[in-house]
């Protein structure tokens, strides 16, 4: 071993100032340098605010294994779901993770938590009659009904986020070649093929109501479906609204824009679509999670072991 070498020592963690302050670098670190989308960053603020509430003022560097191990049962006490505690300690080790980048610490002790297995959950999934009644559900006197009935026509056309359908554009959809392009995690880019009705409800909105509501804003609006005050129409407004017609036409009390996504998936594999594709569409980083859709419609394996199976 070289004695000339200076051995590196890890800075020293102080409490609060300097957590938060390390906490905030953080947060830079992952939307500059991991390019991660901004809902994502979000998450993992709000995740590392609850462990500096349970920190107390203690030194990160000091802690121990055991006295981490006490954090997931801390956060069970303030009633989260089991869900959101294995979120919690994902955050907490790439948290550590990257102060040992920076030199801040020399071992990671969130390393060693374990994350608590989980049941898989089915996720909702309507009917066709029940998509049926829902996206015709907008109709007059409601107010901008050609909107609601395009943001809806496109959650069930396109399977995207909420948040992606948000940020759409006018430029992303294009109606005579009948794609879209969806702005997913990390931006990432992908392409959507549009069905006829999809088509012909934005087709009506951006003829009849976009114009209007564009007029309402002194400075027009870049976004695709407008709010009644001219701008973007955010995530929750569209929460919202799709819990409305929900409510309206009989569907689940569970139901969520997300749900719409589930649908979208289901439904083009119990039409025989293949997995590789579906995976695509919806932008999953790994097949793995988009084979929790082969379990929800069983209807599907029944078909093709009676097509396929020699004694079916």
């Amino acid at each position: 071993m070289n004695k000339n070498r200076k051995e590196i020592k890890p800075r020293r963690l102080a409490a609060a100032e300097d957590a938060a302050r390390w906490r905030e670098a953080f947060v830079r670190y992952l939307r500059t340098e991991c390019h991660l989308a901004e809902n994502s960053v979000l998450a993992y603020d709000r995740d590392l605010r609850h462990f500096f509430d349970w920190l107390r003022g203690r030194r990160i560097a000091s802690l121990s294994v055991s006295e981490l191990s006490d954090y997931p049962s801390w956060l069970m006490s303030q009633e989260l779901a089991p869900a959101s505690v294995s979120r919690h300690v994902v955050s907490l080790k790439v948290f550590f993770r990257y102060l040992q980048l920076e030199n801040v610490l020399s071992d990671n002790a969130a390393e060693l938590l374990g994350t608590q297995k989980l049941w898989q959950r089915m996720p909702v999934v309507l009917s066709n009659s029940e998509i049926d009644a829902l996206l015709t559900a907008p109709k007059p006197p409601r107010p901008w009904w050609r909107r609601d009935r395009a943001m809806l026509e496109l959650l069930y056309a396109t399977g995207c986020r909420v948040s992606e359908l948000s940020i759409l554009r006018p430029r992303d959809v294009h109606l005579a070649e009948r794609y879209c392009l969806c702005h997913g995690k990390g931006d990432k880019q992908r392409m959507v093929p549009l069905g006829g009705q999809a088509v012909k409800a934005v087709q009506a909105y951006l003829e009849h109501e976009r114009e209007k509501l564009v007029k309402r804003q002194e400075t027009p609006s870049q976004f695709l479906i407008l709010s009644s005050r001219g701008g973007r129409l955010r995530r929750e407004r569209i929460w919202e609204l799709l819990k409305l017609y929900a409510k309206m036409t009989g569907c689940s009390a569970d139901l969520s824009p997300h749900s719409m996504r589930h649908s979208f998936a289901t439904h083009l594999l119990a039409g025989g679509a293949d997995l590789r594709l579906v995976q695509e569409m919806l932008g999953h980083a790994s097949i793995a999670t988009t084979q929790i859709y082969t379990h929800v419609d069983h209807s599907r394996l029944k078909k093709v072991h009676d097509a396929f199976h020699p004694r079916a």
